[in-house]
């Protein structure tokens, strides 16, 4: 990836600077009208409004007209202002090509027009600061958002949102509003997980955060549509639609996780057990099925274990893949030897629960349905506790390799030396409509 980085002039201001606490990236494509306006009000909002030392970075991807050489001058006259320019198009590719290599505590993005309030900017960034929470968005749709924008926008942002809720079970509300936050050591972690550079780049990074167990902070943002909109949105809407089958398939495989030596405990939350009980009643009522079209044949005691044997292999492998998919890799050995230990279990206690329905209530089907939901509950229980503690623990991640911004002794980046941290190098590369 070819990157430029506009040079600043040699003198820098006398005194201690305080480390970079943000910093923004403004992706940009053919901006030359907007760039100058917005990045002046902007670096104005933080030298007077903002009460953390901000650098402002604005990333061309290969603009045509003469953005670069407008933004190589603002980088030039304006303390706190970078310039980096890119041979290559796309939102994600920028955001991925400055945030890497950041040695700011935080790292934001926003889009060139300021469609959002610069006022939901603190909101934004303070939660990460503090260490309250790891990713930020603004949301759009989130309760308290005040949204000026057509219908066909609206109805487009509802609807990408909606099937990337259904589809990859996410809980963060707005995927795509440029206007996002992310801690510096993590997202530097999450960012070789990504594979898009273009604009399924930010569902794609918030998807894998969420499943990677980061704390989401969503801010309600005031927006304002800008009606200048180049984007293809066929060519947008299959490209987002082949990215989230590629998530879904990916996570079908196991893969998507890397965070484990960063948050080790953060997947132990009450998501595993609702995703847990998710299995579990769809085990269940196969379970039932099975059960009851193999009784009459086998018995029940017998059609209690044959079932037992086929819906325990498939549980442990949708429990791995789904479940506890934050806590692997997993030893292949170590999951034969659990399913085997949670066969076992199983099958006793539901023997057992049989067994007395059939004193209490000789060839009773309801009696038998009944002692099996209360094995299969108690034997549920049990599964849960050895899968967690044992089969699927959590297992630390080897240490990543030294350096200074992403050492997993010590995770935060060193403080800068004086002046703007020296890096090589969404509007709108083309106005996104959701």
């Amino acid at each position: 990836m070819s990157i430029a980085e506009a040079p600043k002039p040699a003198a820098e201001p006398a005194g201690p600077r305080t480390p970079v606490a943000v910093e923004i990236v403004v992706p940009v494509y053919n901006e030359e009208q907007t760039l100058d306006p917005s990045i002046r009000r902007l670096r104005a909002y933080l030298d007077t409004s903002f009460p953390f030392r901000a650098v402002v970075t604005i990333a061309d991807n290969a603009s045509s007209d003469a953005t670069w050489e407008r933004a190589a001058a603002l980088a030039a006259e304006l303390e706190g202002v970078r310039a980096v320019h890119l041979e290559e198009k796309g939102r994600g590719r920028a955001l991925r090509a400055v945030w890497s290599t950041s040695g700011a505590e935080v790292v934001a993005y926003m889009d060139v027009d300021l469609s959002t309030g610069l006022d939901a900017l603190l909101p934004l960034v303070a939660p990460l600061l503090s260490g309250h929470s790891d990713l930020a968005i603004g949301s759009r749709l989130a309760p308290g958002a005040k949204v000026v924008r057509g219908t066909k926008r609206e109805l487009i942002s509802r609807g990408y949102n909606l099937i990337v809720r259904t589809v990859l079970h996410n809980n963060f509300s707005d995927a795509q509003c440029g206007f996002k936050a992310i801690r510096s050591e993590l997202v530097k972690e999450l960012l070789p997980l990504v594979e898009d550079n273009a604009w399924f780049f930010d569902t794609e990074l918030l998807v894998l955060a969420e499943r990677n167990g980061l704390r989401i902070h969503e801010v309600p943002v005031d927006w304002v549509d800008d009606p200048d909109s180049r984007v293809d949105i066929a060519r947008t809407a299959r490209d987002d639609l082949s990215g989230i089958a590629r998530l879904v398939w990916s996570f079908m495989r196991g893969r998507g996780t890397t965070l484990s030596h960063l948050v080790p405990d953060r997947m132990d939350r009450p998501d595993e057990l609702v995703r847990f009980a998710r299995v579990g009643m769809v085990s269940t009522l196969v379970y039932l099925a099975l059960f009851l079209a193999f009784r009459d044949l086998l018995g029940a005691l017998v059609a209690n274990a044959v079932v037992l044997v086929l819906t325990t292999a498939a549980n442990t492998a949708v429990h791995a893949r789904f479940t506890f998919a934050g806590r692997g890799p997993f030893a292949h050995r170590t999951q034969l030897l659990g399913a085997g230990t949670v066969l076992v279990t199983s099958v006793g206690l539901t023997t057992i629960a049989l067994v007395v329905a059939g004193a209490v209530a000789p060839g009773s089907l309801l009696a038998e349905t009944a002692a099996i939901l209360i094995g299969t509950g108690v034997a549920a229980l049990v599964r849960f506790c050895l899968l967690r503690a044992w089969v699927f623990r959590s297992r630390p991640a080897p240490a990543p390799a030294s350096s200074s911004s992403s050492s997993s002794s010590s995770p935060l980046p060193s403080p800068l030396p004086t002046g703007l941290p020296s890096l090589p190098g969404n509007r709108h590369l083309e106005e996104d409509p959701r």
